[in-house]
């Protein structure tokens, strides 16, 4: 990306079910469901939203394997998304393990994600 237009940082929990995955995608909602960009479009190649570039950077705590990141592409229909995965993010109590939300132990997966958007 040669330009940044702008940075967003969201944060997704999955308090029940240890799904680092939809932790992830509800990081990448919180980052991005409160913005919008009516300018980015007169700056983009061709004025084409889908030249714009996204990379999402997620700091996820644990289960990295079990990330499925075409499911969290999903949650950015433009542009060429790229990710970056680290370590990060949270493991912390429910204080709870409950059977019918499929818990296999209390933890709580906090995902922090950083959604840059550009060209």
């Amino acid at each position: 990306m040669d330009k940044v237009m702008f940075i967003e940082i969201g944060m997704g929990i999955d308090l029940h079910g240890q799904n680092v995955t939809k932790a992830a995608v509800r990081a990448v909602q919180n980052a991005i469901h409160h913005n919008s960009m009516p300018g980015l479009r007169s700056v983009l190649p061709d004025h084409d939203i889908h030249n714009m570039k996204v990379n999402v950077r997620l700091a996820v705590p644990a289960d990295k394997e079990k990330l499925n990141l075409d499911v969290v592409r999903a949650e950015l229909p433009y542009g060429e998304v790229t990710f970056e995965v680290t370590d990060g993010g949270m493991l912390t109590s429910s204080g709870v393990v409950l059977a019918d939300k499929e818990d296999k132990n209390d933890l709580v997966y906090v995902v922090i994600a950083s959604v840059e958007v550009g060209y």
